[in-house]
């Protein structure tokens, strides 16, 4: 194992940032619109808001939910939760009062925090709130009898409570609450301990070879299992996160990408998509000489996307492709970038400190090359799902966590997925796998991204059809379908194939498939 720069040992994910503050108290943590703040004075803020928040009545256990977009001030009440042993339960941005209601009453936290930007929201949702923590309150709270207080004063007024709340506090507790997307069903809460994320924390900076000389750029959100996974990993390191919160306008990124000497950039498949055909990335490639490396998980990346990268990326930037859920605190398995060209379609080898089989419907291992369900064990994997023991015993059970996916080992011990157990089409008889539809799609060079559905059909059931953005305004489906004829059988060929500017994603950053199929249906005409 490559040997790297010094790491203090942390028990508690608070400890990563705490480490960093006293290995290098002086370097620059993270980055954001033109502020930039040390090890030291982030740890400072961290520790005024734990201080804060025990002052208050936030006691070890209770649930501080917060919504925030990717900032200094996120990164500070994040570690400032933990470090008052409270359990941070990062929420998406996207969500609305009718969908964020339900979740508090699941919750019942003791504490809000949220940015400014989001009071309306809060508002809105109409809860008996116990406590919120705003950025800089602008709406009249006082008529509903709610004590609010201002985090820009809580963090950025000096004070005498710069040091960490001694709290004894225990590794296998539970330290945050991420809810999964919910794009199938009923979002659930996955219970990670402060055991299972810096476990896979450690894990990652090590295959990943993080220092404290690393440039992380953060374009995926926090509140996502992935982005948390960047913070803690960087924190961890030493290294430096820089925000930027605008990939909707791809070209900036690339540009800030330059400028900032980013070591490291990461990303799910549709990053990618929209980088190669948004952004002047080909243009970029002698103008990023300090990046060292990409990473790319959440979901199935096509070999042509991955090709694309591997010519238009510089030649000594390496490609990590990562595989994992929110279950198992972000990661399970990495491929390594020196296998990446004969082992394309793999998903890789099990992180250090996991294990990875392939199971029957009987629970027993298959051998190589026999295809049954991925699951996976270590001490990533998470405690359960809040206040679900019915979907806890369906995921978790003495084999470990059980992924859903399905999939075989090869002779060498590397993974391959070959799709989700609940996501196989039935098209006329014939069981089709979208993703391979999806794939051949992006082989034909002619679309960004697509997703492969199955309508309702009075006739036969379901046919295939599929959304896909177009590289450019002359694509017509004709085509598409013609050059999908010489890659697959009629039946796994579109019935339709429309077009759209952008596809639906979820607030992770993967594609909705249920308002993908809601678009299909609700409107018959071309998009």
């Amino acid at each position: 194992m490559t040997k790297f720069a010094p790491r203090l040992t942390a028990r508690l994910i608070h400890q990563f940032l705490e480490s960093s503050a006293a290995l290098h108290p002086e370097q620059i943590a993270v980055v954001h619109q033109g502020e930039a703040v040390s090890y030291r004075e982030l740890n400072w803020r961290s520790n005024r808001f734990a201080h804060w928040l025990i002052d208050n009545g936030i006691a070890p256990g209770d649930r501080v939910p917060f919504i925030m977009e990717n900032g200094i001030d996120y990164v500070t009440v994040y570690y400032g939760i933990l470090k008052a042993g409270a359990v941070a339960v990062p929420l998406s941005t996207d969500l609305k009062p009718a969908s964020l209601r339900p979740l508090l009453e699941e919750l019942a936290p003791s504490a809000f925090v949220a940015t400014s930007r989001f009071e309306r929201l809060l508002k809105a949702t109409d809860y008996p709130w116990p406590l919120l923590v705003i950025g800089n309150p602008k709406l009249a709270w006082q008529a509903l009898s709610v004590q609010v207080a201002a985090l820009d004063e809580i963090v950025r007024t000096p004070s005498s409570e710069s040091d960490t709340p001694k709290l004894d506090l225990d590794a296998n507790r539970l330290a945050s609450i991420i809810y999964t997307s919910g794009s199938t069903g009923k979002p659930k809460g996955v219970m990670l301990s402060h055991r299972n994320i810096v476990d896979n924390a450690n894990a990652i900076c090590d295959y990943l070879e993080l220092t404290a000389r690393d440039i992380q750029m953060a374009v995926l959100p926090f509140f996502y299992v992935m982005g948390k996974s960047l913070l803690n990993t960087h924190v961890a390191a030493g290294g430096r996160v820089v925000i930027n919160n605008k990939f909707a306008y791809p070209a900036a990124v690339v540009q800030e990408m330059a400028t900032a000497e980013v070591t490291g950039f990461s990303g799910v498949p549709s990053t990618y998509a929209y980088l190669l055909h948004r952004s002047p990335l080909a243009k970029y490639r002698d103008r990023l000489p300090a990046l060292r490396y990409c990473s790319q998980a959440g979901g199935h990346m096509s070999a042509h996307i991955k090709q694309e990268l591997l010519r238009i990326l510089p030649s000594h930037t390496r490609l990590f492709i990562m595989y994992g859920a929110t279950e198992a605190a972000a990661r399970l398995t990495y491929l390594p970038p020196e296998h990446i060209r004969v082992k394309m379609e793999s998903i890789g080898i099990a992180i250090p400190g996991v294990t990875m089989k392939v199971l029957d419907k009987q629970g027993n291992n298959l051998p190589t090359g026999q295809v049954g369900e991925i699951v996976g064990a270590g001490s990533n994997i998470m405690m359960g799902y809040w206040k679900n023991p019915e979907a806890t015993a369906k995921a978790l059970d003495a084999h470990g966590y059980h992924t859903g996916d399905i999939g075989y080992c090869d002779a060498e011990g590397f993974f391959y997925l070959v799709g989700r157990r609940d996501n196989q089409l039935k098209i006329k008889g014939h069981r089709i796998n979208p993703q391979e539809v999806e794939d051949a799609l992006a082989a034909s060079g002619l679309v960004i991204e697509s997703v492969v559905l199955g309508i309702p059909d009075d006739l036969q059931s379901y046919r295939l059809a599929a959304l896909a953005v177009p590289r450019s305004e002359c694509c017509h489906q004709q085509k598409i379908r013609h050059l999908l004829s010489e890659m697959l059988p009629t039946y796994k060929i579109p019935h339709e194939i429309k077009f759209c500017r952008n596809l639906p994603m979820n607030a992770n950053g993967k594609i909705d498939r249920q308002k993908c199929l809601a678009i299909m249906t609700a409107n018959p005409k071309q998009l």
